[in-house]
């Protein structure tokens, strides 16, 4: 049977087909048109898809006839930095999109866990966000509109002018966070920024009672900060917590907030660090998120998420884990055991906290659930959605394992 779809593919998708190293065929269109064609036919013909990007989020087993990688699709199709918008394909890892937007002197300016060799796509469809959401918000702010091919392929675009669909959701937002369940994207419009003229990062270390203490004191002061990230040992490789504080603005106003921070967090002594420490350290940062086979991540207020750190420690360890003292959640890597996650689910539970499973292996994933369970009135919502834009689950998603 692989054989048959891998020779269809060929014929249709008019790039190239390869088989995989298990055996399952992977296509690597260069457009949005032969995505649509690929998928239409896979729906037509029962074949389910799973839909890579660099292979390093979306679990590798996940059960598929065949393999779309987006790679193809990796160009930063235009910059206006007048108007602060770039249009960007999906396949474009960060890294390209970084050194693009550089050269007009504009910047976006998330940092999701996995670093900069993530690709667009990825990023979007998890909505992973890095410790730059405290001052720049989560991923779907930085969107203004996208281009999807539908598990049936349609090629559907939103964006601008708020389009929606029959069922009144905004296109856009279904798609950010959606783990790949509504559909492909493959075009995204983003709003960037201007390079900021200064930037600066001090860290803090210390007990975790001294740090939480010293994050809530800078919060309550209202610093204007880029980021406020609580790091465990493990994660850095140190046997202390870590604040990390970054600022970024004007020369003068960058200065007057390190200073505001130094005064207000008198109990920690915070170091500054140097563009290339500070590059080394945010790098750390992100690549401890693959140190792992799983990741948890859990959204709060800020105010909450001291308490999820103590639940998480009492309850499967801190591990390699950070904390967005400002914005709120936290995320957590290691290897636990299916009742770790149980366990840890209920006690979040208490708290009406919905703890995802946002990296681990397909059969970790079947067995504990991608959210472990909808809330009241979101399970009806996303079948509907799951039907309007892939009606016969071509898709494979990290969301079918809470279905």
């Amino acid at each position: 049977m692989s054989v048959s779809i891998l020779e269809s593919l060929r014929s249709i998708a008019k790039s190239a087909v390869i088989s995989g190293p298990d055996g399952v065929p992977v296509v690597r269109p260069d457009s949005a048109e032969a995505i649509a064609a690929v998928l239409g036919h896979a729906s037509e013909q029962g074949w389910r898809a799973r839909v890579e990007g660099r292979g390093s989020w979306m679990p590798t087993d996940a059960p598929a006839d065949f393999v779309i990688r987006t790679g193809g699709l990796d160009r930063v199709v235009s910059v206006a930095p007048a108007d602060l918008v770039a249009t960007v394909q999906a396949g474009a890892t960060l890294e390209t999109i970084d050194q693009s937007l550089a050269a007009h002197r504009c910047w976006l300016p998330i940092d999701p866990p996995g670093g900069d060799s993530r690709s667009l796509g990825s990023v979007l469809a998890t909505a992973t966000a890095g410790p730059l959401r405290h001052r720049f918000g989560p991923v779907k702010d930085h969107v203004l509109g996208t281009t999807v091919v539908t598990g049936d392929g349609r090629i559907v675009k939103a964006g601008g002018i708020v389009v929606k669909n029959v069922a009144g959701y905004d296109l856009t937002k279904i798609q950010i966070g959606g783990f790949g369940a509504f559909g492909v994207v493959v075009e995204a419009n983003l709003r960037v920024r201007a390079v900021p003229a200064a930037r600066a990062l001090v860290v803090a270390t210390g007990t975790l009672d001294l740090l939480l203490d010293q994050a809530r004191l800078l919060r309550e002061a209202a610093i204007d900060l880029a980021s406020l990230e609580l790091c465990s040992p493990t994660l850095l490789g140190g046997d202390r917590w870590t604040l990390i504080v970054q600022a970024t603005g004007t020369a003068p106003g960058v200065a007057a907030e390190i200073d505001r921070v130094r005064s207000v967090a008198s109990g920690a002594s915070f170091e500054g660090l140097g563009p290339g420490q500070a590059s080394r350290l945010n790098r750390a940062v992100a690549q401890a998120a693959l140190d792992g086979p799983v990741s948890l991540r859990a959204g709060v207020l800020a105010a909450g998420t001291p308490d999820l750190v103590d639940t998480l420690g009492e309850t499967i360890g801190h591990r390699r884990l950070s904390a967005s003292l400002g914005a709120g959640g936290v995320r957590w890597v290691g290897n636990p055991t299916e009742a770790h996650v149980r366990a840890l689910r209920h006690r979040f539970a208490e708290r009406e906290v919905p703890l995802t499973l946002e990296r681990a292996p397909w059969a970790f994933r079947r067995a504990v659930g991608h959210f472990g369970a909808f809330r009241e009135g979101v399970r009806p919502i996303a079948a509907r959605l799951r039907s309007t834009f892939d009606p016969k689950h071509v898709l494979v998603s990290a969301i079918e394992a809470t279905e």
